[in-house]
């Protein structure tokens, strides 16, 4: 299935990874690693993967709570008194990483250049109004995301996301994931190639977004690979992308160590909304961190215990605690199909299909 799509132009590079029990099952790569398919897609190519970073982002901040050192119930503003003001005095962390805390843009235009500004992102956040009463409905953050809960992390343990993240996450498993890329892989990355055609309008409820649009062509400039921007530029492949993601899997511990308890792998699935994103405007079931399966779900599972998010193009990123499985589709060839796309999808439904006795 996975060469199918590969051999019909469906993607041009890509690969994918399952994790059992925080051991890898399968581990495949191919195609080519650019547009003019001339470079092979390597065992160590790796790409933007878009919002699938979001996932890395959540567990940073659940790592942190599992440590005791960020109270997801407590006011955001007890750790950043500046957010406190413009009626987001009662925002609660786990608000930020649900995706509704009702601030899915800033209340002016952004550009490349701010987005790739920390201090001025946080800053102009802090001074946000929320556009819904947080806490109400979700309505993804899709680029503020990374820099709430960024600037949380920096707040409590005095680092930035991105090093957080290497030292405490992705060091101790070995994984090959970056927030903020360093020049010294440059030479492994495969740029990511725009879906054709015009992207469909979508509906949301709410007038967003004013802020940047960051087009694929961004993405290959130091600027943005530099740049940690925690919700859309982390780089990675499958395997490095389940490597990370199989901790909730595996109950929270590598074949090494302990990086999160099995109670701070369930939290994922304490239910903070479920209905029309305002966004996106689909059917969405938020649990903390990452979306939830539900029979409205975009992304099905025959497990309850089945969190995903994917990224922009159609990256895909799923854990099921009840199969104790993590399936990762991390590719180079954009749609504009969203977490519906059927390339992820049906190596998705091939996983389960193999679970099968």
């Amino acid at each position: 299935m996975f060469a199918d799509s590969l051999h019909s132009g469906a993607d041009v590079g890509a690969s994918v990874a399952v994790y059992l029990d925080g051991e890898p099952v399968v581990d495949l790569w191919g195609g080519y690693a650019d547009q003019a398919r001339t470079q092979p897609w390597r065992h160590d190519t790796i790409t933007n993967v878009w919002s699938t970073t979001k996932t890395m982002t959540a567990l940073c901040a659940l790592v942190l709570a599992d440590r005791d050192e960020l109270d997801l119930c407590a006011p955001v503003a007890k750790y950043w008194p500046e957010f406190g003001t413009a009626g987001k005095a009662h925002i609660e962390v786990r608000h930020l990483l649900s995706h509704t805390a009702g601030i899915p843009d800033w209340d002016r235009p952004m550009t490349l250049d701010d987005l790739c500004d920390w201090e001025k992102a946080t800053t102009l956040l802090a001074r946000t109004t929320p556009r819904w009463e947080p806490g109400a409905a979700s309505g993804y953050h899709r680029f503020t995301h990374g820099f709430l809960i960024g600037e949380l992390v920096r707040r409590v343990c005095q680092q930035s996301i991105g090093t957080f993240f290497a030292h405490e996450i992705a060091a101790p498993l070995n994984a090959d994931f970056h927030i903020g890329l360093a020049a010294e892989h440059d030479h492994r990355v495969s740029d990511v190639i725009p879906a054709p055609g015009p992207a469909p309008a979508a509906s949301p409820r709410v007038t967003i977004p004013v802020g940047a649009y960051v087009t694929a062509q961004d993405t290959r400039g130091t600027q943005w690979r530099r740049a940690e921007i925690p919700a859309a530029s982390g780089y990675g492949n499958a395997r490095s992308v389940a490597a990370v993601q199989s901790l909730l899997t595996s109950g929270g511990r590598t074949a090494s160590t302990r990086l999160l308890s099995e109670a701070a792998c369930r939290t994922v699935f304490d239910e903070q909304s479920h209905g029309t994103d305002l966004v996106l405007g689909i059917p969405l079931r938020f649990g903390t961190g990452y979306a939830l399966t539900a029979d409205d779900a975009p992304v099905s599972a025959p497990n309850p215990r089945t969190c995903y998010w994917g990224g922009r193009g159609g990256s895909l990123v799923v854990n099921d605690l009840d199969a104790r499985m993590t399936v990762v589709y991390v590719m180079n060839q954009m749609t504009h199909l969203g977490l519906s796309d059927p390339r992820g999808q049906k190596l998705l439904h091939a996983s389960y299909r193999s679970l099968a006795p």
